[in-house]
């Protein structure tokens, strides 16, 4: 990530697949973040699922590289498909490997923030949904408001997978601004009274 960034923002975009529309999703924000701001995306093709014996045994170079990412980064924006009215397997898995161990995870106060892109026409809203609950266990700050909910992304996406539409790159702008000024404050000290 940038050095000169005043707040750095580590992307993960939760399906392998590499046209997506969430992974267009995530390359359009990087295209359009506000002044100040560094996005970076990282790939969770190289994320095992999560086993308990595994990480006995210590973690897999992926998981490694997963967590080292999120300690690095000021927050992270989780870009997120919904697959059978959920949060798809490949975005909860990384969840369950940064949540541990226990009381020292990366995610453990950690600003972070979801969007999401669907063809559908709830835009991910479900997945969102269930993806915010986990972060009630992780003990991290999930940005409220504003939300992004694409929906009939094949719409808003050209074949080579540029957003094109204007209202959607309007709102992911201001949410951008709005979750880097989510990162800041929370990243500030607490004022003593």
């Amino acid at each position: 990530m940038s050095e000169a960034a005043a707040v750095r923002v580590l992307g993960l975009a939760g399906s392998l697949r590499q046209g997506s529309y969430n992974r267009a999703l995530l390359r359009a924000a990087q295209g359009m973040t506000p002044p100040g701001m560094a996005l970076e995306a990282f790939d969770l093709i190289d994320v095992p699922l999560y086993n308990g014996d595994v990480e006995a045994q210590g973690d897999p170079p992926g998981v490694k590289a997963l967590k080292e990412a999120i300690a690095a980064a000021d927050a992270v924006l989780f870009v997120t498909p919904e697959y059978n009215h959920g949060v798809p397997g490949v975005m909860k898995n990384a969840v369950d490997w940064a949540s541990r161990p226990p009381r020292s995870a990366p995610l453990g106060a950690k600003p972070v923030g979801i969007i999401g892109a669907s063809p559908g026409a709830t835009g991910s809203a479900r997945g969102q949904s269930q993806l915010r609950q986990a972060f009630e266990f992780t003990n991290s700050y999930c940005m409220p408001q504003p939300e992004i909910l694409v929906f009939r992304a094949h719409e808003k996406f050209d074949p080579e997978g540029r957003l094109t539409d204007e209202p959607t790159a309007k709102y992911l702008r201001a949410y951008l601004e709005a979750f880097m000024a989510w990162t800041v404050r929370l990243r500030s000290p607490t004022p003593t009274r």
